[in-house]
């Protein structure tokens, strides 16, 4: 069932490795399907490079599972949560990519330095508690923290992005990882300044009404 978003799920996972937000079986991707509520989550340790659609897990919301072979990832349990919690997210993605990481290992939110980051994010990648994995624990501090970011840095552990679909919060994961690497880069060199909020505002709004075709 759900073949589509079973291939567009096996297709989303490949870029994470070819983005470098992933090494060996970490991480994950799911995608809500609109019409049944069901969502499609990678299986727990399988590695990427042999991962395709016929691996991927069929979930209710309550976690129970509708169609697949192998256990679901052990982060299931807060997807679900979010998707419980937040109607309009249909895509979440849990990654480890090692800048956004270094921010969150030492407790750190990443401030506005850069118009890339006022553009996509329209604020600073805030900062949620610590949790430990496999149960809802990383759902609930994950919306706790994260406002109407589509990114927040777990504590100790990594990242989680939301987008009303499993393309928008994979590009979100991607765009997490670039703004860290250039932020801890320019870190290395002095003090960057922040974008004062009414012109991140305005960065955002350009971006997010205007950009594109």
């Amino acid at each position: 069932m759900l073949e589509d978003l079973r291939q567009l799920l096996s297709d989303l996972h490949q870029e994470l490795p070819k983005n470098e937000l992933v090494k060996w079986t970490g991480g994950n991707i799911s995608v809500r399907d609109t019409d049944t509520g069901y969502v499609v989550i990678k299986p727990s340790g399988i590695r990427y490079e042999v991962l395709g659609p016929e691996h991927m897990v069929v979930v209710d919301l309550d976690g129970n599972i509708i169609e697949g072979n192998l256990k679901p990832s052990s982060d299931t349990a807060s997807h679900l949560y979010i998707y419980r919690h937040r109607p309009d997210v249909n895509g979440v993605v849990h990654t480890h990519s090692p800048y956004a990481t270094a921010f969150a290992a030492v407790g750190k939110p990443i401030p506005v330095y850069l118009t890339a980051q006022a553009d996509e994010f329209g604020g600073p990648i805030p900062l949620a508690g610590f949790a430990l994995i496999g149960s809802e624990a990383i759902g609930k501090v994950v919306l706790e923290a994260i406002g109407s970011s589509p990114a927040v840095l777990l504590k100790n552990h990594g990242v989680f992005t939301v987008g009303a679909t499993a393309e928008a919060a994979v590009k979100a994961a991607v765009m997490t990882e670039d703004v860290a690497k250039t932020v801890w880069l320019a870190l290395q060199i002095g003090q960057p300044d922040e974008i004062p909020a009414e012109d991140v505002e305005k960065l955002h709004y350009r971006y997010t009404n205007v950009y594109g075709q």
